[in-house]
């Protein structure tokens, strides 16, 4: 007997699709105890799935996640259906079929005459237009997307997506519904990618801008984002290039594709040709064996390398660390380490320079220190400091070299900053190093999302946080890091590359410039 359903917004919930997104919708209503008809056009898959959902259902009995007289109620409200004419009496019908704008539309169209017309109709797309599946329909006020994350029982995050013609009625019984459920309903305009998938698009695409100027390899990139990267001692859980491999490049390359041009090749998101190339290769991650990485048939990798070991120096070199904002961070590092630090307003004759700067290249920072000394390039290492760099704080630091810098002085800067067993990352000249643009590309996004307003502040990194696993939502990252250092990063990218997609977009930057919190809302 169902106990549940008479305090939800919907009293029987069709679902049409039965693969692996619509299986664990299924299971999600089932569990908050709303009776759920399951449709597929390939009767044996509809079958398939109800097996697999009862099979869960036992499973999580036996891991103590769910009470015997609760999976037995969750078995209870699931009904396969045979056509979709099964589906009249729904009050709410969810759909995951094909991703194909063709498809989707025929099957809402063919939806209408069945239910009645208080009913709403929700599909699951995460790539197309919701305001388009629904032009062709009678009723397109009753139409809004619905967007789960896979496995949609643990992903507890879910995009309510408001069309060009949604009525808000309809917005705010399916936010009632996915709390009743006990995940976080999120409301997004519906504009190309939503919150996730639009946010989403700093992280590997930034990267492999990276990777494309030869800045580093992809390991070296995969373990800066890992590893130096630290908010509250957390990083990112995976580097991009192994998150690209996960997901198969057949998937994240049309998406990133597909949202530049629906934003008519906004900058921001232009997709490196990197990815276009491995595609065509058929080198598409794990599901291939070879994407980025190699891996055997149980999806392990198989050309892992250990870290190179840092160089031995005879002798260490005074450090001369050029004035500035950071200077301090750096000294300090330098002094807990044994380093020598060489006083004066300019570097000794035989001293490593060390330089810290914000979203320049070690070559720009040695043309001149902040009392406009030039300094000499060949003794010239950049440090990153967006970041803790002192011992017992991090867990990789990051060095860049100019191209005129001697081997020895970048040797003997390695070996300092390795000294306390830290690993050390040594890059090419390259303005912002690797976690500094793409941190300050992923708070950029994040920001022109806020400053649309396709998501409140609050959604926005709820969203992303949830749906992305990153450690923080991409405003709150901000804040942690400071919005006027991002300003700061973006504006000398933009200063030193010319590229359009660094531009410091308004809504950012006046946020800086006031003090104000990421996450304020005016």
């Amino acid at each position: 007997m169902n106990t549940l359903a008479p305090n939800l917004p919907f009293q029987r919930i069709g679902v049409v699709g039965s693969g692996a997104m619509g299986r664990g919708i299924a299971q999600l209503f089932a569990q908050a105890g709303v009776p759920v008809r399951l449709y597929d056009a390939n009767p044996a898959a509809v079958a398939s799935a109800l097996a697999a959902l009862h099979d869960t259902f036992a499973k999580l009995v036996d891991k103590g996640r769910l009470a015997p007289d609760a999976a037995q109620r969750a078995r209870a409200s699931l009904e396969s259906v045979a056509s979709l004419e099964a589906l009249a009496g729904c009050d709410l019908v969810v759909e995951a079929i094909v991703e194909q704008l063709d498809a989707k539309r025929e099957l809402f169209q063919a939806l209408e005459p069945i239910v009645g017309d208080a009913a709403v109709l929700a599909t699951n797309t995460s790539s197309l237009s919701v305001t388009a599946i629904a032009a062709r329909c009678r009723l397109p006020a009753r139409i809004a997307g619905l967007h789960f994350f896979n496995p949609v029982p643990l992903m507890k995050v879910v995009e309510v997506v408001r069309a060009m013609r949604t009525d808000e009625a309809a917005v705010e019984r399916l936010v009632a519904l996915v709390r009743a459920t006990g995940h976080r309903p999120v409301v997004t305009r519906d504009t190309p990618g939503f919150i996730v998938n639009h946010a989403g698009r700093a992280y590997g695409t930034e990267a492999l801008a990276a990777l494309g100027e030869g800045v580093a390899d992809v390991e070296a990139i995969d373990r800066i984002l890992r590893e130096q990267v630290s908010f509250d001692g957390n990083g990112f859980r995976l580097g991009p290039f192994e998150l690209l491999d996960l997901t198969g490049l057949d998937v994240s390359q049309p998406v990133m594709e597909s949202i530049y041009r629906q934003f008519y090749d906004e900058p921001r998101f232009r997709p490196s040709v990197l990815g276009a190339q491995r595609l065509a290769a058929g080198l598409l991650g794990r599901k291939s064996s070879e994407g980025f990485y190699r891996y055997d048939a149980a999806g392990a990798r198989v050309d892992a390398r250990a870290e190179p070991a840092a160089p031995s120096v005879a002798v260490r070199p005074p450090v001369w660390i050029a004035p500035g904002p950071r200077a301090a961070i750096v000294e300090a590092a330098v002094r807990q380490l044994g380093g020598v630090v060489r006083d004066g307003d300019a570097p000794g004759e035989h001293d490593l320079v060390l330089v810290a700067p914000l979203g320049r290249d070690a070559s720009a920072a040695s043309r001149a220190d902040a009392a406009g000394i030039p300094l000499p390039a060949e003794r010239v290492v950049a440090i990153d400091t967006l970041f803790p760099i002192e011992p017992g704080r991090c867990r990789r630091r990051v060095l860049m070299t100019t191209p005129a810098t001697r081997s020895e002085y970048r040797d003997a800067a390695h070996a300092l900053f390795a000294s306390d067993g830290v690993p050390v990352t040594v890059l090419r000249d390259s303005p912002g190093f690797v976690a500094q643009r793409v941190v300050a590309m992923i708070v950029s996004i994040g920001s022109e999302i806020a400053q649309q307003r396709i998501a409140s502040p609050a959604d926005i990194d709820a969203a992303v946080r949830a749906g992305l696993g990153y450690p923080l939502g991409p405003l709150a990252m901000g804040d942690a890091i400071g919005a006027a250092t991002v300003c700061e990063i973006l504006g000398n990218l933009h200063a030193l590359t010319g590229d359009p997609r660094y531009r410091t977009g308004g809504w950012l930057r006046r946020r800086a410039q006031l003090g104000l919190s990421l996450l304020h809302e005016d």
